[in-house]
């Protein structure tokens, strides 16, 4: 399945009065290393993330400009269903991550969250 179609599909999770939310990660990696991230990404992180009803998809971004760069851009429903996931489980799943790619392999430099902001809509 396509990451837009993930998107697309799950979107209904989000209910009225919820605010969608965005992790933002910016990784450097080796440009020698970018594709084996990402593939190993999608197959840990998306396969763990995908056990959340809240996670609702993931896209990677590739800088052209600079190989050694990745944005992740992750969708949750809400605020509340990114804190649900048990901080045991991240710690167990990244250790999962450095074990598959080798520990140095990569550094999350930057991460922020953000919120979706929907405009009223005027009725026709």
């Amino acid at each position: 399945m396509s990451r837009s179609c993930a998107t697309l599909g799950m979107a209904s999770q989000v209910t009225k009065g919820e605010r969608m939310v965005i992790e933002w990660l910016k990784i450097k990696v080796d440009p020698q290393l970018r594709e084996t991230y990402i593939q190993t990404d999608a197959e840990i992180w998306n396969s763990f993330l995908a056990k959340y009803p809240g996670f609702l998809g993931k896209e990677v971004w590739i800088n052209p400009d600079a190989a050694d760069e990745i944005v992740l851009v992750i969708r949750w429903a809400n605020q509340a269903a990114w804190d649900a996931v048990p901080a045991p489980e991240l710690e167990a799943i990244e250790q999962q991550f450095d074990r598959a790619m080798g520990q140095g392999a990569y550094a999350i430099v930057e991460g922020r969250g953000y919120q979706i902001r929907k405009f009223p809509q005027s009725a026709p």
